[in-house]
């Protein structure tokens, strides 16, 4: 494998249908991919994000005080991240539940150190409860995660094939881009990750993989280096 030490941030579109709720199928191809390249070895840590659940910005109209919306952002990737171990485990692959918000019935709380020894037993960390703060998004986070367990490269698994000069799902004539730098992105304003996380991967030289994972075998391609998706680092 080209990467031995993988974080991978899994959106919670992804596990749904059409981008909401929860959704067996889908969980099912994306944990058989994470079991089968945890099975060769790969050190594997997965960030989980909450949208088809709930984010704190859909909420902002109801829930008057943005640290509690995004509390509340929070706790969804807590029922994906239940969701997920739950599927890894049906394909036979140990999982760990980690989280930045304490619930200790539920998970374990996110240690550094605890999650690398994890990691070292052959287990997959799934990662929820975002940094445990308002106002930083699940991208932040696995960036974040990503440069405290040392990993080698973020994937950043998505509905649609890599990065694109325009939304593909509205526009036809939208091209797809190969490579970007950290630069590009910021300059172009390109919605690969908000600022703040491509910023974090820019100082801590990670390189970024966008890349869609309900295609199966995708996860093993990409970590295998095969030119699957966009690839964001220092040099295009």
């Amino acid at each position: 494998m080209a990467f031995g030490s993988v974080l991978l941030k899994l959106s919670g579109e992804a596990l749904g249908k059409e981008g909401h709720g929860l959704d067996r199928p889908s969980i099912d191809v994306i944990a058989a991919q994470i079991a089968e390249v945890s099975a060769s070895g790969v050190r594997l840590a997965v960030v989980v994000g909450g949208g088809n659940i709930l984010r704190g910005r859909d909420v902002a109209d109801t829930i008057s005080v943005r640290a509690t919306a995004d509390q509340m952002g929070m706790l969804a990737t807590m029922i994906n991240g239940l969701a997920l171990m739950d599927g890894l485990e049906r394909n036979g692959c140990e999982a760990r539940l980690m989280s930045a918000v304490a619930a200790h019935q539920i998970c374990e709380p996110f240690i550094r150190r605890r999650a690398i020894r994890h990691q070292e037993k052959g287990r997959v960390v799934v990662l929820a409860g975002g940094t445990g703060n308002p106002f930083f998004t699940t991208d932040t986070t696995a960036a974040l995660r990503a440069s405290e367990l040392g990993c080698d490269v973020m994937l950043k698994a998505t509905r649609v094939d890599g990065v694109y000069d325009a939304d593909p799902e509205r526009n036809k004539g939208a091209r797809r881009f190969a490579r970007l730098t950290y630069r590009e992105v910021i300059d172009r304003d390109l919605k690969v990750m908000d600022m703040t996380a491509i910023t974090m991967c820019l100082d801590n030289s990670l390189p970024i993989v966008v890349f869609d994972v309900l295609t199966p075998g995708n996860l093993r391609r990409v970590i295998a280096g095969e030119t699957i998706g966009t690839l964001v680092s220092a040099n295009a």
